[in-house]
């Protein structure tokens, strides 16, 4: 998938400026996509001169002109097209997962710092997609949304967003337990005497 996917994906929802993208995809898009605002605003430049978006500039007074954006009918169809073409599995690419396979080198205090660590980012955007998630309902169910909600897409990918950091927590504090349990094990040779 390229940044302009999630780019015409998240003007569905109509005009936005640069800023706007970039604190979208910050506060909602960040749960499956990552861009920093450098590579959102080349990919903007881009996506007009290909004819996918449409820019036009905002007059302010006491602050700089803004460009707001939107898909065009070409953005419509490439998105469109992209929707329909087939999609591989996801594969994972986490230096934190080598750092654990290689662990057994005599590093696993360091690990378990690396496992705490990733608990507390996992928790903390866990919080930010939980808050989210209050605001879209708006004190509807969520059948309520579902059903009467123009765009469901950003609710789900938000549910997927949810159901990532929840396992991500499980898995982390799974791990960091049975690396403490192990490292306890061997500070103390009594309890390996113990049969099973």
């Amino acid at each position: 998938m390229a940044l302009r996917h999630a780019v015409l994906a998240a003007l569905l929802d109509g005009e936005a400026s640069g800023y706007d993208l970039a604190k979208q995809f910050d506060a909602s898009v960040a749960n499956f996509w990552m861009a920093t605002p450098q590579q959102l605003y080349k990919e903007l430049e881009r996506m007009t001169a290909d004819g996918l978006i449409a820019a036009r500039v905002v007059e302010q007074e006491k602050r700089p002109n803004k460009r707001l954006h939107s898909i065009t009918e070409s953005g419509r169809a490439a998105l469109r097209a992209f929707i329909a073409d087939s999609t591989k599995p996801t594969v994972i690419r986490d230096e934190m997962l080598v750092k654990i396979q290689g662990m057994d080198s005599g590093d696993a205090p360091a690990v378990e710092a690396v496992l705490v660590e990733r608990i507390g980012w996992a928790e903390a955007k866990l919080a930010r997609y939980e808050r989210s998630r209050t605001r879209m309902l708006a004190g509807r169910s969520e059948q309520a949304y579902l059903s009467e909600s123009v765009h469901i897409g950003p609710y789900l990918t938000l549910l997927r967003g949810i159901a990532f950091e929840q396992e991500n927590i499980r898995w982390a504090q799974f791990s960091l337990d049975a690396i403490r349990r192990r490292r306890t094990a061997a500070l103390d040779p009594v309890d390996r005497l113990v049969p099973p």
